[in-house]
């Protein structure tokens, strides 16, 4: 009977040690799950699709092909998860963005080129080099290689960006920022044809600032032509000189 009490409490006390030892381990294995996406998505931004290889990841992180394998299966499977994952951050930021109650229009259309803009930097330190920064941009690039879920999934972001960027645009009218007859749907369709096109423009003019002049451009034209106080845009711009 004592035997038998005894072999119950060491299974109890020896019970938690376990279950710490499982957390720790399990606690390890997603942390190095993030680590091989962080520098997935940063290789596949820089040099696309095809120059991203499992060896390049297991060189980099010290590790093997084969552990790289255990935890994402083929590179395609990869790639999804570390898309998937940057596309639901981009959107929920941008939904913040263009969701803020409050700021007007311009305001967000310049909350948008400084969205941009840190991404830029990340990968363009100097600010006066046209290297990739956008991982979206890349994977369009690159989309014969991805599975039907990838090409979905971009096709997907440029509708809900569309679907974000009316709801402002509608919301500005309501507020009584624009006439009633501004064409929403065209000018949300130009606004994503700019964030779209970000870094092919970053890439060909070596700069940021080409991307961001579109963007406040833009913003001067639809605030003269459709702004029922067309002085926001003068001192929209006299705050950021």
């Amino acid at each position: 009977m004592n035997r038998g009490l005894s072999l119950n409490s060491k299974a109890r006390h020896a019970s938690p040690v376990r279950g710490h030892h499982r957390a720790k381990r399990a606690q390890r294995t997603s942390s190095f799950r993030n680590q091989i996406k962080d520098l997935a998505r940063d290789l596949l931004i820089q040099h696309g699709y095809h120059g991203m290889s499992y060896g390049d990841l297991a060189t980099a992180l010290k590790g093997t092909r084969a552990n790289i394998h255990y935890h994402f299966g083929n590179k395609q499977e990869l790639v999804e998860e570390v898309l998937d994952n940057y596309i639901e951050l981009t959107l929920a930021q941008l939904r913040e963005v263009w969701g803020s109650p409050g700021i007007p229009l311009v305001g967000k259309i310049e909350r948008t080129a400084e969205h941009s803009r840190t991404r830029y930097l990340k990968y363009n330190r100097s600010g006066n080099t046209g290297r990739p920064w956008s991982l979206i941009t890349r994977m369009r690039q690159d989309s014969d290689a991805l599975t039907p879920h990838s090409r979905e999934v971009l096709l997907k972001y440029g509708q809900d960006l569309y679907t974000i960027i009316v709801s402002a645009i509608e919301e500005a009218k309501t507020r009584g920022e624009f006439v009633s007859w501004m064409p929403v749907e065209d000018v949300a369709l130009q606004l994503v044809s700019i964030a779209n096109s970000g870094g092919p423009i970053t890439q060909d003019a070596r700069n940021f600032e080409r991307l961001e002049q579109l963007y406040m451009s833009f913003a001067r034209i639809i605030t003269l032509a459709f702004g029922r106080d067309r002085t926001r845009i003068s001192r929209s711009r006299r705050r950021r000189s």
